[in-house]
């Protein structure tokens, strides 16, 4: 007998994600989902799926994308961990109706702010960080209190056949389901009525997303990307900020990540300055030769391979290469490398990079690169080293992005207090910690009154009297509440 992954390959069309979206309907409508006992329970179970497949989970990664067991733990698995943990401490709180204040209009009266579940939800997962960008947004969803149905991705599919394999055995698959499968099965599931979609990936299938999502009107969460900025003026702990942007650039999926620095921007007067100490950090974390680095990832696929390889190949960029450029398309590695001034209008300057091509761009004073910056499409992150107080504030005040983060590169990721997301092209609506639990919920409106203090004024018929009360109580005046009520002006 076909097992059930085989069985999903062979015949998940549109009749088949119809009946599934039926089937979840059904749960959702049995009421289930939205106790506080079933959403721990959800979680609790994914959290010890993590905890016992931990060796699995390395394994695939490194299937997929020869990720270091390292990378994975810290980029990933640790990721997922703290998040289970999150939810878990705080969900009775975020589920918990928020008082708000009243209104003179509604007095006497209390009101109040619910979350509500939206229904049923669908995740696309990416190929990136497969298994943290797809749990992590499943786990919004059960915490909020939804059916969830997740696609991963395939173009990792060792990850993918691992969430078709053991997520329903840590969880209620009456609620919670995995679909496998490439653009017919995603297109099949994009064709139904969902109640939230969350997507993570290009801006290219995000407009597709937004697309199918909005001939049923159903909200969208788009992570998307962009060209990520990163300023660096001359003022700073050079050696700190080189191991920084390495590690933000290279030592993350080797570039693969929505948040890497795609392009850095310094004064002509520093940049040699600056290369140096990249090229001497790249050499002390990843050898002479970083091809044959255990602590590197390789580039996903052929096709990203080859798109990557076009980038330099260009005309008019290759020769920009100050660093690196060696490639070995059998292993599908190609090395760290930088490249100075290249030109404006050349695809790797246009174009997403994500991979481990980092071109530099210079500028006469470092304030220019606002500007360079805002010229372009608003960036999924935009990073700034320095020491100005001033130069700082001015940046997070021009620059808009989904996040900033000075000093540093990409690790606001972990601070689950603060929303991860795009803004513009670079994606809409955000998630982490408690944001991922508002993602999948509806804040619902109550206003509770008794039957007493039923004011005659708000009924016709309108007299004088009335009309001065009422129209003194809209616009808040309290000396005009006062005259209406002791009538003056007469009539």
């Amino acid at each position: 007998m076909a097992n059930e992954k085989d069985l999903n390959k062979q015949r998940f069309d549109r009749e088949a994600a119809a009946s599934l979206v039926k089937e979840l309907r059904t749960t959702f409508a049995s009421g289930k989902t939205k106790s506080y006992e079933w959403r721990v329970a959800q979680l609790k179970g994914i959290a010890r799926m993590v905890y016992e497949k931990e060796n699995e989970l390395v394994e695939v990664l490194h299937k997929d994308l020869s990720k270091p067991e390292t990378e994975s733990h810290v980029t990933e698995i640790s990721m997922v961990k703290t998040a289970c943990k999150h939810a878990l401490k705080d969900l009775k709180k975020w589920m918990k109706p928020e008082k708000v204040n009243g209104s003179i209009l509604t007095f006497p009266s209390s009101s109040e702010i619910v979350s509500e579940p939206l229904g049923v939800t669908l995740v696309i997962a990416p190929w990136n960080y497969p298994f943290l960008l797809a749990i992590d947004p499943v786990i919004g969803a059960i915490a909020a209190g939804n059916c969830v149905v997740l696609k991963p991705s395939e173009i990792s599919p060792a990850t993918s056949s691992f969430f078709m394999e053991f997520l329903k055995e840590y969880v209620d698959r009456s609620a919670i389901r995995v679909v496998e499968g490439a653009v017919d099965e995603t297109s099949a599931l994009l064709e139904q009525k969902w109640d939230k979609i969350f997507y993570t990936g290009n801006g290219k299938v995000g407009r597709i997303i937004m697309a199918a999502a909005a001939k049923h009107l159903t909200p969208v969460v788009l992570e998307l990307g962009g060209k990520s900025p990163l300023v660096v003026d001359a003022n700073i702990n050079l050696q700190v900020a080189a191991r920084r942007i390495v590690a933000g650039k290279w030592g993350s999926n080797n570039g693969q990540t929505c948040v890497s620095p795609d392009y850095i921007i310094t004064t002509k007067t520093f940049a040699a300055t600056l290369i140096d100490a990249l090229k001497n950090t790249l050499e002390q974390f990843f050898g002479k030769d970083p091809l044959q680095s255990k602590d590197m990832s390789r580039i996903v696929n052929s096709n990203h391979f080859a798109r990557l390889t076009r980038l330099l190949d260009e005309d008019n960029v290759s020769s920009k290469i100050i660093h690196g450029g060696e490639r070995d398309e059998k292993r599908l590695y190609i090395s760290p490398t930088i490249l100075l001034d290249a030109p404006e209008d050349s695809q790797i300057m246009n174009e997403e990079i994500f991979g481990p091509l980092l071109p530099i761009v210079t500028v006469d004073k470092v304030e220019d690169s606002f500007d360079v910056i805002n010229s372009r499409s608003k960036p999924l992150a935009a990073y700034i080293f320095t020491n100005d107080k001033r130069l700082e504030g001015e940046f997070v005040r021009t620059v808009s992005a989904g996040g900033i983060l000075i000093n540093d590169t990409i690790i606001h990721l972990a601070n689950a207090n603060l929303p991860f997301g795009g803004v513009g092209e670079s994606g809409t609506g955000s998630y982490h910690g408690k944001f991922s639990f508002e993602a999948f919920s509806h804040k619902k409106a109550v206003l509770h009154r008794g039957f007493g203090g039923d004011a005659p004024m708000r009924y016709p018929p309108y007299t004088p009297a009335k009309q001065r009360l009422l129209k003194a109580l809209l616009e808040g005046s309290i000396y005009g509440i006062i005259l209406a009520l002791i009538g003056w002006p007469r009539a």
